[in-house]
């Protein structure tokens, strides 16, 4: 190549370009290795994948000892050692140094040339390149029976402080001990040689045998490697890293190399970031809280508001106004539940409950609560095979739930057509039917680019600000992880007929083996009441009416401090018949009251989230003075565990705003009708 003489180039030629620091790595002519100051491999040369025939995944973020001690041969050899003294000592000197010669599981040697690369005094890098050498390990390299431990680790004393560094014999006692082991255990080597190595380990450990079963794995698998709190020679202790690989020579077990690492620090970043992290998602399921009950509390007045105007005669053109009220009303709050089941589902606090679940009386119950919203020139098909099980026990306001997504979902999409439900039994064993459940339409259909995301959170098909069907995109993410905590699964695949959809999703449901488990089930929750009308909060019009008979005879506490909820619960409650309610503008108010007449109520309606004294330490102290008053919590809080914490404060039921009137009278017929009422 001739280069250019200087009349050719000019003063005023530009320099060239830079060239890329990581470019001239990649391609060394040498088998180069890059380390961070910790070790870790930061690049490697192509060269180096090629000679030591690994990728670049093998290598690239590995710790360098952890790697080189996987591909060393014979496993567990004490060569490792070396390599980690040579790079201290490097760096000590901040000059070059030459570790010692290794095999590898290829059967090639090589050598290290380590060069350390400092800006001042702070080290940026170490740099290893290879050399292939055909030379035997020597004698000297292994640690052998009789050779003296302080001459076989003469450089790791004296070079190696970040690491404990020390040799076990092959019943795990202490032979050797490094500067670094005694600058992190605090024991001298006079201290320690001889002792077992169990020392540092904790009670908890020594009582599972567990320095034991590291030697017999380490004899098993060549090495092994844990993490975990050991003991210092004070008493305090430290987060450590450990590598313990078998050492041999000439086949026969002569001992165990140790390395230990100090990584309290990162585990206590560790833990940090663990507190931070459920301290967040306390702050998220507080918002989720108050954002609820703060959105539930005027719905709750609307909703019931609605609901006292349709009983009173208005013209037609007033309940088509006040049916648009109601439905946008309940459009919201289906919004709202949808958003705190799916943050239930992400965090994992939602439960599964068990009781007698009808399947056929749930998926008809559906139709017909979807059927009526929709458009004439839609027809419903339902197929129920005669084998699908009379009762089964699972959780019945899930599979309602599901059903009812995908049905409503069918029947927003389709304009035309029809829609048919089927379900049947896909499988069963001893103690369980597995329950296959299809929802066809023949609407618009899905796009293919849009079925892949079909069951992600807040995904839409058509996410345009054209798009004619709105939503949040929660509603198949949710019955996904509900089918999921029901032990089936939820898919999709296009109407081969024609235009449109399938969705199928499959449960698990156990068998009723006895007549017992439904009777009892019976017992608690209906009362004599048709079991599936109930569980969906509508109580028969005789139960109604006996309600409404007995309430003239009852007295009730209402205890709330919105004036709008006071209004519409009182006027919801004498539209049912009850004439005597009382009212309580705040907790303490109810508890005065309740004390000063104890037996001059039949009911407490008791609010939770009101000024001076909630309702949970008015509920307390009521059932400290000796008054057992049912009392049940009105409350705009809906997520999991708010039920429970009303019934532990003393409450004896839960009825969630916005208020339905009809849950409304199922709770208070529970409460205030006698067992003969019932029947």
């Amino acid at each position: 190549m001739q280069l250019p003489s200087p009349a050719d180039s000019g003063d005023a030629s530009p320099l060239p370009p830079p060239l890329d620091g990581n470019l001239l790595i990649d391609l060394s002519p040498l088998p180069t290795m890059v380390l961070s100051p910790s070790c870790c491999i930061t690049r490697v040369s192509n060269r180096f994948l090629d000679s030591w025939a690994v990728t670049r995944e093998d290598c690239v973020g590995q710790q360098l000892l952890s790697f080189i001690d996987r591909q060393l041969h014979p496993a567990g050899s004490a060569a490792i050692l070396y390599i980690s003294a040579t790079i201290d000592a490097a760096v000590a000197a901040r000059a070059e140094r030459t570790t010692k010669q290794i095999t590898t599981i290829n059967a090639t040697s090589w050598r290290a040339r380590v060069l350390p690369i400092f800006n001042g005094a702070e080290l940026l890098a170490t740099v290893l390149e290879w050399q292939e050498g055909s030379a035997p390990l020597i004698e000297e390299e292994i640690v052998r029976p009789g050779l003296s431990t302080d001459e076989a680790f003469r450089i790791l004393v004296q070079a190696v402080k970040d690491y404990a560094i020390f040799l076990l014999d092959t019943s795990g006692h202490i032979a050797s001990w490094n500067r670094g082991a005694e600058l992190l255990k605090g024991y001298r080597r006079e201290e320690i040689i001889g002792k077992h190595f169990s020392v540092f380990y904790g009670t908890d450990d020594l009582a599972v045998r567990k320095p034991e079963l590291e030697l017999e794995i380490c004899l098993r698998e060549g090495r092994v490697e844990d993490e975990g709190w050991r003991y210092k020679k004070d008493g305090t202790r430290f987060w450590a890293n450990v590598i313990i690989t078998a050492v041999y020579k000439d086949g026969v077990h002569v001992g165990f190399g140790k390395v230990t690492r100090d990584l309290t620090e990162r585990k206590t970043s560790e833990s940090r970031l663990i507190a931070a992290y459920e301290e967040s998602e306390k702050l998220k399921s507080d918002f989720l809280a108050n954002m609820s009950h703060e959105i539930r509390t005027p719905m709750h007045g609307m909703l019931s508001a609605c609901s006292l105007l349709l009983d009173t005669a208005l013209t037609d053109r007033q309940k088509d106004i006040v049916y648009i009220m109601d439905e946008s009303g309940q459009v919201l709050l289906q919004v709202i539940n949808d958003i705190l089941d799916y943050s239930k589902l992400a965090s994992g606090s939602f439960s599964i409950t068990s009781d007698i679940v009808g399947i056929t009386s749930v998926i008809t119950s559906v139709v017909r609560s979807v059927q009526t919203t929709m458009r004439s020139p839609v027809h419903f098909e339902l197929f129920l095979a005669p084998e699908l099980p009379k009762s089964v026990q699972g959780d019945p306001l899930r599979y309602r739930q599901i059903v009812h997504n995908l049905v409503n979902n069918a029947g927003k999409f389709t304009e035309r057509g029809h829609i048919r439900i089927q379900a049947s039994v896909q499988s069963e064993d001893e103690d369980s039917y597995v329950v296959l459940t299809e929802v066809t339409d023949t609407g618009i259909g899905i796009p293919d680019a849009g079925s892949a995301n079909l069951f992600t959170p807040f995904t839409q098909f058509d996410a345009t600000t054209t798009k004619r069907f709105k939503g949040t995109g929660l509603g198949l993410s949710i019955a996904k992880s509900l089918a999921e905590l029901m032990g089936g699964r939820i898919g999709y695949r296009p109407n081969p007929e024609r235009q449109g959809s399938i969705f199928w999703f499959t449960a698990r449901f156990k068998k009723i083996k006895s007549l017992e488990q439904i009777n009892a089930w019976k017992n608690n929750y209906s009362r004599g009441e048709d079991v599936h009308q109930l569980a969906l909060g509508s109580p028969s019009p005789e139960l109604v009416a006996e309600l409404g008979r007995a309430a003239s005879t009852k007295s009730l506490l209402l205890a709330e401090d919105n004036i709008i909820n006071q209004k519409v619960m009182i006027g919801m409650l004498r539209s049912i018949g009850f004439k005597n309610v009382a009212l309580a503008a705040n907790g303490a108010e109810a508890v005065k009251m309740v004390r000063g007449k104890p037996a001059a109520y039949d009911m407490v309606l008791m609010d939770i989230n009101m000024p001076i004294l909630d309702g949970h330490k008015a509920s307390v102290q009521i059932r400290e003075a000796g008054i057992r008053v049912p009392i049940v919590a009105m409350t705009a809080y809906a997520l999991k565990g708010d039920k429970e914490r009303c019934l532990e404060h003393g409450m004896d039921d839960y009825i969630p705003k916005p208020v339905q009137k009809q849950y409304l009278i199922k709770v208070l017929c529970q409460w205030l009708l006698t067992e003969k009422d019932y029947r």
